[in-house]
Protein backbone atom coordinates (compact mmCIF):
# COMPACT_ATOMS: atom_id res chain seq x y z
CA UNK A 1 0.00 0.00 0.00
CA UNK A 2 1.13 3.47 -0.75
CA UNK A 3 1.52 5.95 2.10
CA UNK A 4 2.11 9.79 1.91
CA UNK A 5 5.27 9.45 2.36
CA UNK A 6 7.98 9.70 -0.67
CA UNK A 7 10.07 7.20 1.29
CA UNK A 8 7.62 5.10 1.78
CA UNK A 9 7.55 4.17 -2.00
CA UNK A 10 9.66 2.65 -4.47
CA UNK A 11 11.94 4.85 -7.11
CA UNK A 12 9.91 3.48 -9.95
CA UNK A 13 6.46 4.54 -7.53
CA UNK A 14 7.83 7.81 -6.95
CA UNK A 15 8.41 8.31 -11.20
CA UNK A 16 5.08 6.97 -11.79
CA UNK A 17 3.12 9.42 -9.39
CA UNK A 18 5.28 12.10 -9.71
CA UNK A 19 3.86 12.05 -13.47
CA UNK A 20 0.34 13.15 -12.20
CA UNK A 21 1.38 16.50 -10.88
CA UNK A 22 3.42 16.98 -14.10
CA UNK A 23 0.29 15.73 -16.37
CA UNK A 24 -1.59 18.71 -14.24
CA UNK A 25 1.38 21.07 -14.68
CA UNK A 26 1.38 20.79 -18.74
CA UNK A 27 -2.28 21.23 -18.75
CA UNK A 28 -2.22 24.22 -17.22
CA UNK A 29 0.30 25.82 -19.37
CA UNK A 30 -2.14 24.44 -22.29
CA UNK A 31 -4.45 26.71 -20.13
CA UNK A 32 -2.14 29.67 -20.56
CA UNK A 33 -1.28 29.21 -23.99
CA UNK A 34 -4.91 30.05 -24.56
CA UNK A 35 -5.17 33.06 -23.08
CA UNK A 36 -1.33 34.19 -24.83
CA UNK A 37 -2.79 33.24 -28.10
CA UNK A 38 -6.00 35.68 -27.51
CA UNK A 39 -3.58 38.28 -26.43
CA UNK A 40 -1.66 37.94 -29.37
CA UNK A 41 -4.79 38.86 -31.12
CA UNK A 42 -6.20 41.66 -29.28
CA UNK A 43 -2.71 43.43 -28.41
CA UNK A 44 -0.64 42.63 -31.92
CA UNK A 45 2.51 41.44 -29.86
CA UNK A 46 4.32 38.43 -30.50
CA UNK A 47 4.10 36.04 -27.79
CA UNK A 48 7.58 35.83 -26.84
CA UNK A 49 7.40 39.54 -25.93
CA UNK A 50 4.05 38.81 -23.85
CA UNK A 51 6.02 35.99 -22.04
CA UNK A 52 9.07 38.04 -21.44
CA UNK A 53 7.45 41.76 -20.34
CA UNK A 54 6.99 43.47 -16.89
CA UNK A 55 9.53 41.93 -14.71
CA UNK A 56 10.56 40.05 -16.62
CA UNK A 57 12.99 42.34 -18.65
CA UNK A 58 15.19 43.13 -15.33
CA UNK A 59 15.41 39.33 -14.16
CA UNK A 60 17.02 38.80 -18.13
CA UNK A 61 19.25 42.21 -17.33
CA UNK A 62 20.61 40.91 -14.70
CA UNK A 63 21.51 37.28 -16.24
CA UNK A 64 22.96 39.37 -19.43
CA UNK A 65 25.11 41.76 -17.85
CA UNK A 66 24.86 41.55 -13.98
CA UNK A 67 23.67 44.38 -11.40
CA UNK A 68 23.85 48.09 -12.06
CA UNK A 69 26.72 49.58 -9.76
CA UNK A 70 24.65 52.54 -7.97
CA UNK A 71 20.84 53.68 -8.74
CA UNK A 72 19.78 55.87 -11.68
CA UNK A 73 18.96 59.60 -10.86
CA UNK A 74 15.17 60.73 -10.08
CA UNK A 75 12.47 58.97 -8.65
CA UNK A 76 9.89 56.76 -10.54
CA UNK A 77 10.31 55.08 -13.44
CA UNK A 78 13.10 56.86 -14.56
CA UNK A 79 14.79 55.20 -11.51
CA UNK A 80 13.83 51.95 -11.55
CA UNK A 81 16.58 49.94 -12.17
CA UNK A 82 17.69 45.50 -11.90
CA UNK A 83 19.38 46.61 -7.81
CA UNK A 84 15.38 45.88 -6.78
CA UNK A 85 15.43 42.10 -7.98
CA UNK A 86 17.01 39.49 -6.10
CA UNK A 87 19.78 37.35 -7.81
CA UNK A 88 18.84 33.27 -7.90
CA UNK A 89 16.35 33.11 -11.18
CA UNK A 90 18.95 35.79 -12.93
CA UNK A 91 21.78 32.89 -12.02
CA UNK A 92 19.48 30.12 -13.19
CA UNK A 93 19.14 31.87 -16.63
CA UNK A 94 22.55 32.09 -17.02
CA UNK A 95 23.29 28.50 -16.36
CA UNK A 96 20.92 27.64 -18.94
CA UNK A 97 21.89 30.05 -21.83
CA UNK A 98 25.60 29.03 -21.05
CA UNK A 99 24.88 25.26 -21.16
CA UNK A 100 22.25 25.41 -24.21
CA UNK A 101 23.82 28.54 -25.98
CA UNK A 102 20.06 29.75 -26.51
CA UNK A 103 19.45 33.49 -26.44
CA UNK A 104 18.52 35.08 -22.98
CA UNK A 105 14.76 35.60 -23.20
CA UNK A 106 14.64 31.76 -24.61
CA UNK A 107 16.57 30.54 -21.77
CA UNK A 108 14.52 32.29 -19.85
CA UNK A 109 11.39 30.48 -20.34
CA UNK A 110 13.30 27.01 -20.63
CA UNK A 111 14.09 28.01 -16.89
CA UNK A 112 10.45 28.55 -15.80
CA UNK A 113 9.19 25.73 -17.65
CA UNK A 114 11.52 23.61 -15.74
CA UNK A 115 11.24 25.59 -12.50
CA UNK A 116 7.46 24.88 -13.15
CA UNK A 117 7.38 21.31 -13.75
CA UNK A 118 9.29 20.78 -10.30
CA UNK A 119 7.17 23.28 -8.50
CA UNK A 120 4.63 20.97 -9.20
CA UNK A 121 5.83 17.55 -8.23
CA UNK A 122 7.49 18.87 -4.75
CA UNK A 123 4.14 20.73 -4.05
CA UNK A 124 2.01 17.64 -4.71
CA UNK A 125 4.54 15.47 -2.63
CA UNK A 126 4.13 18.01 0.00
CA UNK A 127 0.35 17.58 -0.10
CA UNK A 128 0.23 14.42 -0.23
CA UNK A 129 1.93 14.31 3.07
CA UNK A 130 -1.07 15.33 4.42
CA UNK A 131 -3.94 14.63 2.46
CA UNK A 132 -4.51 11.43 0.72
CA UNK A 133 -3.82 10.66 -3.63
CA UNK A 134 -6.89 12.43 -5.16
CA UNK A 135 -6.96 15.41 -2.44
CA UNK A 136 -3.19 15.98 -3.24
CA UNK A 137 -4.14 16.15 -7.25
CA UNK A 138 -7.17 18.47 -6.48
CA UNK A 139 -5.02 20.92 -3.80
CA UNK A 140 -2.23 20.62 -6.85
CA UNK A 141 -4.80 21.67 -9.38
CA UNK A 142 -6.12 24.43 -7.69
CA UNK A 143 -2.41 25.96 -7.45
CA UNK A 144 -1.83 25.54 -10.79
CA UNK A 145 -4.63 26.85 -12.36
CA UNK A 146 -5.03 29.22 -9.52
CA UNK A 147 -5.46 32.69 -11.86
CA UNK A 148 -2.28 34.75 -11.12
CA UNK A 149 -0.52 31.04 -11.83
CA UNK A 150 -0.37 32.68 -15.57
CA UNK A 151 2.99 33.97 -14.31
CA UNK A 152 4.83 30.11 -14.12
CA UNK A 153 4.98 30.80 -17.83
CA UNK A 154 6.89 34.18 -17.34
CA UNK A 155 10.24 34.52 -16.78
CA UNK A 156 9.55 35.31 -12.84
CA UNK A 157 10.46 33.56 -9.77
CA UNK A 158 7.14 31.65 -8.55
CA UNK A 159 8.46 28.81 -9.71
CA UNK A 160 11.56 28.88 -8.09
CA UNK A 161 9.78 30.23 -4.86
CA UNK A 162 7.21 27.25 -4.94
CA UNK A 163 9.84 24.49 -5.81
CA UNK A 164 12.30 25.39 -2.96
CA UNK A 165 9.67 26.45 -0.37
CA UNK A 166 7.63 23.30 -0.93
CA UNK A 167 10.92 21.18 -0.49
CA UNK A 168 11.63 23.06 2.45
CA UNK A 169 8.25 22.28 4.25
CA UNK A 170 8.38 18.79 2.76
CA UNK A 171 11.63 18.52 4.42
CA UNK A 172 10.50 19.71 7.96
CA UNK A 173 7.74 17.58 7.74
CA UNK A 174 9.98 14.44 7.71
CA UNK A 175 12.75 16.07 10.54
CA UNK A 176 15.34 16.63 7.93
CA UNK A 177 16.55 20.07 9.07
CA UNK A 178 19.97 20.38 6.98
CA UNK A 179 17.68 19.72 3.79
CA UNK A 180 15.04 21.26 5.24
CA UNK A 181 17.46 24.92 5.73
CA UNK A 182 19.40 24.58 2.56
CA UNK A 183 15.82 24.88 0.47
CA UNK A 184 15.06 27.56 2.59
CA UNK A 185 18.38 29.03 2.19
CA UNK A 186 18.32 29.09 -1.50
CA UNK A 187 14.58 30.29 -1.46
CA UNK A 188 15.32 33.28 0.10
CA UNK A 189 17.86 34.23 -2.77
CA UNK A 190 15.09 34.43 -5.27
CA UNK A 191 12.69 36.93 -4.07
CA UNK A 192 12.11 38.85 -0.93
CA UNK A 193 8.41 37.35 0.02
CA UNK A 194 10.21 33.61 0.05
CA UNK A 195 11.75 34.89 3.45
CA UNK A 196 8.96 33.80 5.04
CA UNK A 197 9.94 30.35 4.96
CA UNK A 198 12.20 31.40 7.73
CA UNK A 199 8.92 31.87 9.77
CA UNK A 200 8.33 27.82 9.07
CA UNK A 201 11.72 26.90 9.83
CA UNK A 202 11.66 28.58 13.39
CA UNK A 203 8.07 26.80 14.13
CA UNK A 204 9.07 23.62 13.48
CA UNK A 205 12.42 23.86 15.36
CA UNK A 206 10.46 25.02 18.73
CA UNK A 207 8.14 22.33 17.87
CA UNK A 208 11.33 19.30 17.93
CA UNK A 209 13.03 21.15 20.77
CA UNK A 210 10.17 21.49 23.12
CA UNK A 211 9.36 18.06 22.20
CA UNK A 212 11.79 15.73 21.61
CA UNK A 213 14.93 18.26 22.78
CA UNK A 214 15.83 17.16 19.21
CA UNK A 215 18.70 20.60 18.96
CA UNK A 216 19.75 19.42 16.07
CA UNK A 217 16.29 21.26 14.44
CA UNK A 218 17.91 24.65 15.26
CA UNK A 219 20.06 23.90 11.85
CA UNK A 220 17.07 24.28 9.65
CA UNK A 221 15.95 28.01 10.70
CA UNK A 222 19.89 28.92 10.70
CA UNK A 223 20.76 27.78 7.49
CA UNK A 224 17.14 30.07 6.22
CA UNK A 225 18.14 32.94 5.75
CA UNK A 226 21.69 32.68 3.94
CA UNK A 227 20.15 33.38 0.52
CA UNK A 228 19.27 36.91 1.85
CA UNK A 229 22.22 37.74 3.64
CA UNK A 230 24.30 36.32 1.10
CA UNK A 231 22.96 38.66 -1.68
CA UNK A 232 22.61 41.93 0.21
CA UNK A 233 26.69 40.82 1.51
CA UNK A 234 27.05 41.25 -2.40
CA UNK A 235 25.34 44.41 -2.37
CA UNK A 236 27.57 45.97 0.28
CA UNK A 237 30.56 44.94 -1.63
CA UNK A 238 29.02 45.99 -5.46
CA UNK A 239 27.34 49.45 -4.26
CA UNK A 240 28.76 50.14 -0.82
CA UNK A 241 26.02 49.67 1.44
CA UNK A 242 23.76 46.70 2.15
CA UNK A 243 20.50 48.69 2.08
CA UNK A 244 21.17 49.26 -1.78
CA UNK A 245 17.81 46.92 -2.66
CA UNK A 246 15.39 49.12 -0.29
CA UNK A 247 16.55 51.81 -2.23
CA UNK A 248 16.12 51.10 -5.35
CA UNK A 249 12.64 49.82 -4.25
CA UNK A 250 11.81 52.95 -2.96
CA UNK A 251 13.00 54.92 -5.22
CA UNK A 252 11.68 53.05 -8.50
CA UNK A 253 8.78 51.30 -7.48
CA UNK A 254 7.12 51.86 -4.15
CA UNK A 255 4.68 55.00 -2.90
CA UNK A 256 3.18 55.71 0.37
CA UNK A 257 3.68 53.83 3.82
CA UNK A 258 4.15 50.65 4.67
CA UNK A 259 0.87 49.43 6.17
CA UNK A 260 -1.26 51.31 3.58
CA UNK A 261 -1.41 49.30 0.66
CA UNK A 262 -4.51 47.65 1.15
CA UNK A 263 -6.62 50.68 1.90
CA UNK A 264 -4.82 52.43 -0.87
CA UNK A 265 -5.96 50.27 -2.98
CA UNK A 266 -9.79 50.17 -1.54
CA UNK A 267 -9.57 53.97 -1.96
CA UNK A 268 -8.09 53.64 -5.49
CA UNK A 269 -10.93 51.45 -6.32
CA UNK A 270 -14.07 53.58 -4.81
CA UNK A 271 -12.26 56.24 -6.57
CA UNK A 272 -12.03 55.55 -10.33
CA UNK A 273 -13.96 51.76 -10.52
CA UNK A 274 -13.38 49.34 -13.03
CA UNK A 275 -11.61 51.64 -14.89
CA UNK A 276 -8.16 51.12 -13.08
CA UNK A 277 -7.50 47.42 -12.90
CA UNK A 278 -4.82 47.07 -10.88
CA UNK A 279 -6.40 48.61 -7.25
CA UNK A 280 -9.72 46.52 -8.66
CA UNK A 281 -7.94 43.28 -8.97
CA UNK A 282 -6.30 43.78 -5.34
CA UNK A 283 -9.19 44.26 -4.12
CA UNK A 284 -11.16 41.46 -5.62
CA UNK A 285 -7.77 39.52 -4.14
CA UNK A 286 -8.46 40.55 -0.39
CA UNK A 287 -12.03 39.58 0.02
CA UNK A 288 -11.09 36.46 -1.91
CA UNK A 289 -8.26 35.93 0.38
CA UNK A 290 -11.16 36.07 3.54
CA UNK A 291 -12.76 33.52 1.90
CA UNK A 292 -10.00 31.44 1.65
CA UNK A 293 -8.57 31.85 5.05
CA UNK A 294 -11.34 30.70 6.25
CA UNK A 295 -11.82 27.44 4.57
CA UNK A 296 -7.92 26.84 4.91
CA UNK A 297 -7.87 27.26 9.18
CA UNK A 298 -11.61 24.40 9.00
CA UNK A 299 -9.14 22.23 7.02
CA UNK A 300 -6.53 22.39 9.66
CA UNK A 301 -3.18 22.59 7.83
CA UNK A 302 0.37 21.93 10.29
CA UNK A 303 1.06 25.00 11.66
CA UNK A 304 4.26 25.28 9.40
CA UNK A 305 2.01 25.36 6.17
CA UNK A 306 0.38 27.96 8.44
CA UNK A 307 3.31 30.27 9.87
CA UNK A 308 3.75 30.40 6.18
CA UNK A 309 0.76 31.21 4.76
CA UNK A 310 0.14 34.17 7.20
CA UNK A 311 3.68 35.66 6.91
CA UNK A 312 3.65 36.01 2.99
CA UNK A 313 0.10 37.52 3.55
CA UNK A 314 1.54 39.80 6.07
CA UNK A 315 3.88 41.00 3.52
CA UNK A 316 1.03 41.96 0.75
CA UNK A 317 -0.59 44.05 3.46
CA UNK A 318 2.42 45.93 4.92
CA UNK A 319 4.18 46.48 1.83
CA UNK A 320 3.17 50.13 0.17
CA UNK A 321 3.31 48.63 -3.49
CA UNK A 322 2.32 44.71 -3.26
CA UNK A 323 -0.97 44.37 -1.91
CA UNK A 324 -3.07 41.57 -1.99
CA UNK A 325 -2.64 40.02 -5.55
CA UNK A 326 -2.92 37.05 -7.51
CA UNK A 327 0.98 36.97 -7.71
CA UNK A 328 1.48 37.02 -3.92
CA UNK A 329 -1.66 34.47 -3.45
CA UNK A 330 0.13 32.06 -5.03
CA UNK A 331 3.25 32.60 -3.27
CA UNK A 332 1.47 31.19 -0.44
CA UNK A 333 0.47 28.36 -2.05
CA UNK A 334 -0.43 26.46 0.89
CA UNK A 335 -3.54 28.11 1.04
CA UNK A 336 -5.05 26.68 -2.20
CA UNK A 337 -3.25 23.74 -2.24
CA UNK A 338 -5.22 23.31 1.12
CA UNK A 339 -8.67 24.41 0.07
CA UNK A 340 -7.92 22.55 -3.42
CA UNK A 341 -7.61 19.40 -1.56
CA UNK A 342 -9.92 19.85 1.28
CA UNK A 343 -13.54 20.78 -0.83
CA UNK A 344 -15.82 18.06 -2.13
CA UNK A 345 -15.50 17.06 -5.69
CA UNK A 346 -18.36 19.18 -6.77
CA UNK A 347 -17.45 21.97 -5.27
CA UNK A 348 -13.99 21.35 -6.32
CA UNK A 349 -14.65 21.46 -10.13
CA UNK A 350 -16.77 24.67 -9.95
CA UNK A 351 -14.21 26.15 -8.17
CA UNK A 352 -11.35 25.11 -10.60
CA UNK A 353 -13.35 25.75 -13.52
CA UNK A 354 -13.51 29.58 -12.47
CA UNK A 355 -10.16 29.66 -11.58
CA UNK A 356 -8.86 28.40 -15.09
CA UNK A 357 -11.25 31.41 -16.48
CA UNK A 358 -9.89 33.94 -14.49
CA UNK A 359 -6.20 32.92 -15.44
CA UNK A 360 -6.90 33.00 -18.95
CA UNK A 361 -8.11 36.67 -18.22
CA UNK A 362 -5.45 37.52 -16.37
CA UNK A 363 -3.06 36.43 -18.78
CA UNK A 364 -4.61 38.62 -21.61
CA UNK A 365 -4.87 41.55 -19.02
CA UNK A 366 -0.83 41.14 -18.50
CA UNK A 367 -0.38 41.75 -22.15
CA UNK A 368 -1.65 45.23 -22.23
CA UNK A 369 -0.55 48.50 -20.55
CA UNK A 370 -3.22 48.56 -17.90
CA UNK A 371 -2.90 45.87 -15.38
CA UNK A 372 0.48 45.21 -13.64
CA UNK A 373 0.91 41.45 -12.49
Amino acid sequence: MVTGSPSAVSPSQRVRLSLRPIAIFLVSRLVVALGVLIATIVVHRPWQRILTSWDSHWYLSIARSGYVAKLPAGTGNAAQSNLGFFPLLPLVIRTVHELTHLDYPTAGLLASLVTGLCASVVLWWLLRSRFPGSAADRGTCLVLFWPGAFILSYVYTEGLVIALVAGALLALHHRRWVLAGVCAGIATAADPVASAVIVPCVIAAVSAIRARREWASIIAPLLAPAGIVAFFSYLWVHTGTPLEWFHAQRKGWQSGYYGMGVPQAVGSFVVHGVSNWNPGVKVACALLVIALVVAFVKAKPPSTWTGYVYTVLVFGIVSPIIGITPRLMLRAFPLEGTVGAWLSRPRFGVVLALSALGMVALTIMASTPHWTP
